[in-house]
Formats: C-alpha cells, structure tokens, sequence
C-alpha cells in the first residue's frame, strides 16, 4: 500500500506564514495569487495564519477558494519566541510561527486526503513538512531572508547586531535544510534565485533546483484610467510625491525616514510647494511624528491604495535594503506613475533606466532624479506611460504563473494518463 502522499494522488496542501486575504501588502499579494492559481488546478486545503482581526474578517474568502482549511491567530509574542529559539537554538521565525494547532491539523490533512503536493510559502514553515511525507515539496521562499538579516547586522552595533547575525547565520542553514528537503525551490527573481544558489554548500548547489517566479501585476485593476484620485490627497497644492507599503516593516520605516530627513529638505528648497506622502498601514510613532510638517503627510492605512496613487505625481522608492521584486513598484509602475528608485528596489522588474523608471542610490542622485521629474512634466508623464506599458505586456500574474502546474507535476501527470 503507499503511504500518504505517494501514488495518483492530486490534492494540493497550502501551507502559508499569512493570510492569503485581503491582498494588501507585498507578501499577501503573491501568496493570494498563487493560491488561486492551484485552487483552478487542484483541490487545496490551507494552514495559515491570522494576524489580525481584519485577517479573520476575510475567513469567507479562503473558506470558499479552499477544499479545507486551517486560519489560526498568531499571538505569540517576539519576547517569547526569542527566547524559545535559545533554547532550541534555531531562528527566531521557527518558534515564532510554531503551533499545535495547525501542525494538527497539517498531520490529519496528510493522512486523511490524497496530498500530492506540499506547495509551502515562506521560509518558517517549512518546520511542518512531516518526515514521513513522500509527494513532491515546492518551497516559495520569496527573497533570502538571511542576506536580510545580514544586511541588517552589518549595519547594526551592540546586542542587535549580535541578534541579527544569529538569526542570519541560522536562517541561512535552514534555508539549504529545506532546499534539499524541495522538489524545487522558489525566489521571486532570477536575482534572488542566483543569490540563494551561492549561499548553498556546494554539493546543494549542485543537487538543489531553484528557479525564479517573478511577482505579476493586475493592470486591469491597477490602471488609472478606472479610479478617480484620493480627495484628501487632492487638497494640497503642488507637487506630489508618494511611498506605499507596510508601514511597520523595519526597511521601509527606514526609506520613508530617508525621504522625510534626508531628501525633502533640498527638494523643498527648490519647490517649496512639494509634498510627500507616505501610506500604508500601521506607520509607527517615529514616523507619524512629521506628519504635518514641512510638507510631510503620514496617511496610515487606507481603503484603496490605487485612488492614492492616481493622486501622486511621482513615486519615490529609496530602500536601502530590498529582497526581491517590490510590489510598490509594479504598483505604481501599472498607475503610469514617474518611479525614482534605488538599484535594489529595481531588482527583478526588468525595463530599462531612463525609460521604465529612474534609477538613484545616493541620496544626491536621488534628489537628481526627482529634481529632473520635478522641471520636466512631460518627461514624467513619458516615463509613466512607458512604464505602465512595460508591466501591462511583461509582468502579468497570468503570465508570472503560467509554469506553476509544471512546477507542481500537473503537466506530467496529464501527459502520462493521456499515454
């Protein structure tokens, strides 16, 4: 008899760091993509997890794309998983999303229904793949979480320093641990697949298959020519600049602070009537404090992040640390929004500098960029409409997907039965 996981089996297991509902931030928006893509191809059942209340509000959501699932509120606090990965002497992010419950349920899903694929999403939880499990395993890492949190330990002095390269240094063996446990393995860039393989010991690079699934674009729901732009934002005169995303998010927190300290003072000073707004959700107090001053506006979350940048001018985007392909980017970018970005911000889109959108990383090349959008408003609005071009015809979801069910064994399978 096979065991579970083994033979004709065809059902699909979803296993998700978050709620694939609502599809609000970079993470979400690709997980929420992909699992209606194996929805279409397969029954699916899904374990993930529930941040917050607005999270459990979306449960009809998953509950009508899936065949059966799992959404468990995550509480645990930082405190407690930090010290529960001393004591295992593991990354933070495994005990942090470690829970009874859902490796229950994962136990019962596998011995109970016909799982032939294990599809699990983000680095930390792949800690409930059970051992015995035989089908195929497709591990989406997104970006390398590790090259993250080195970036962040360069940088840092003290005891955060000493915590960040930790947690580098075991993610980075986790990261090959579940690599070599995969069927494939999954970054969202040719980029970020090219730098996982090298973090590899050799013999796991030479045996391991990772491969690139580039983020998509809907530039039917993303096109300006369907939303009217934000009133509030509206209201004030001048010039708009914009930056998107989570707000809580330690590298984003960072770009926008850039922006605020460091580049709006020289912009102002030239155009004194430029503003620059920053929305996304949960904006901490280092951040809401600017807001009002100095041509600074803070707006928080928002209901639709497309009226807010049909109201823009131009979108800044100057991260200093970026894994991956940025949805704030592709967003703006299908808006036939100006774009001013750093080089790792631009990782994985594609498009040309000075054509598709601006490239800067100094923060005087930076103020360049924007200066030059600023005076010429004929050639924002040429690299705006450039740009929505270039992911209209390059950077659909339809199209970023379209090898899933090879990735999955779909294909294979059909071409043996039809034999």
């Amino acid at each position: 008899m096979d065991r579970p996981g083994a033979g004709m089996n065809n059902e699909i297991l979803f296993i998700s760091h978050r709620m694939p509902f609502p599809p609000d931030r970079g993470d979400k928006i690709r997980s929420h993509h992909i699992l209606k893509r194996l929805a279409a191809l397969a029954p699916v059942h899904v374990a993930t997890f529930a941040d917050d209340e607005r999270d459990l509000a979306e449960e009809v959501e998953l509950a009508a794309i899936a065949r059966s699932y799992r959404l468990v509120r995550r509480v645990k606090p930082l405190i407690v998983a930090g010290m529960q990965s001393l004591v295992q002497r593991v990354p933070v992010s495994l005990p942090a999303f470690a829970n009874a419950e859902l490796a229950s349920y994962i136990e019962q899903v596998l011995r109970e229904r016909q799982i032939g694929t294990i599809f699990v999403f983000s680095g930390q939880m792949g800690q409930y793949i059970p051992a015995w499990f035989n089908g195929r395993v497709v591990f989406d890492f997104v970006d390398v979480d590790s090259a993250k949190f080195e970036a962040y330990a360069d940088r840092d002095t003290g005891l955060r320093r000493w915590i960040n390269a930790r947690e580098a240094r075991l993610l980075r063996a986790e990261e090959e641990r579940q690599a070599r446990r995969a069927a494939i393995s999954l970054l969202v860039s040719a980029e970020e697949a090219a730098l996982f393989r090298l973090r590899l010991s050799p013999e796991a690079a030479a045996t391991c298959d990772v491969r690139a699934l580039r983020n998509g674009i809907d530039s039917k729901f993303f096109d300006p020519a369907t939303v009217r732009p934000a009133a509030r934002m509206m209201e004030h005169a001048g010039p708009k600049l914009i930056f998107t995303g989570q707000m809580d998010y330690a590298p984003n927190i960072e770009a926008a602070l850039r922006m605020i300290e460091r580049l709006m003072p020289w912009i102002r000073a030239h155009r004194p009537d430029a503003t620059f707004h920053v929305v996304g959700r949960n904006p901490p107090d280092e951040l809401t404090r600017f807001d009002g001053q100095d041509g600074i506006h803070v707006w928080g979350g928002v209901d639709d992040i497309r009226t807010w940048l049909a109201a823009a001018d131009m979108a800044v985007v100057p991260l200093e640390i970026a894994r991956g392909v940025q949805n704030k980017v592709l967003e703006a970018m299908a808006m036939a929004l100006p774009v001013v970005l750093t080089s790792a911000a631009a990782a994985g889109i594609g498009g040309a500098d000075g054509k598709h959108f601006a490239v800067a990383d100094s923060d005087d090349a930076l103020v360049d960029r924007i200066s030059a959008f600023l005076s010429h408003s004929r050639l924002g609005a040429t690299i705006g409409k450039a740009a929505r071009r270039h992911v209209v015809d390059n950077l659909s979801w339809q199209a970023s997907l379209a090898l899933l069910p090879e990735m999955l064994g779909i294909g294979e399978a059909r071409k043996r039965n039809a034999a």
